[in-house]
């Protein structure tokens, strides 16, 4: 009985998802991109504090997934010109060092790519205000 509520449960969650990556502008889509590395990276420290390695690597696993195939993959390295360069080689970095915080077992490297995403997140949020301001 219970695994039919948590199946329904997972399959409302992900329509609602579809529904909001379905909807969104560009600039969210990035923004739910920083949304999801960085709740990986919330969960890969909580695993870490409760010393479930498995649960740990699984959520560092995805963040990286996030990083590399979501936000690496995304930028326009022809269009973007330095500025997609640099974000190329934040996002390798980033990766690397959440390869260290779970071989590690370090949260300093967790905390370090937490704050690098949140500051990116932050700067989205204000090109997505600006680009709504001007439409």
């Amino acid at each position: 009985m219970f695994g039919q509520k948590s199946s329904a449960a997972t399959a409302y969650a992900r329509v609602g998802i579809e529904t909001k990556v379905s909807t969104a502008s560009p600039h969210q889509l990035i923004v739910m991109l920083y949304d999801g590395a960085l709740q990986a990276i919330n969960t890969a420290a909580a695993s870490m504090e409760a010393s479930d390695i498995p649960g740990k690597g699984k959520a560092i696993s995805q963040a990286i997934n996030i990083i590399t195939n979501g936000l690496k993959a995304s930028l326009d390295m022809e269009a973007g010109g330095e500025i997609s360069d640099r974000l190329a080689a934040l996002y390798d970095y980033m990766s690397q060092r959440l390869l260290q915080a779970n071989l590690q077992n370090s949260r300093p490297a967790l905390d370090e790519v937490s704050n690098l995403l949140a500051d990116l997140r932050g700067a989205w949020l204000e090109i997505a205000n600006v680009a709504t301001e001007t439409a």
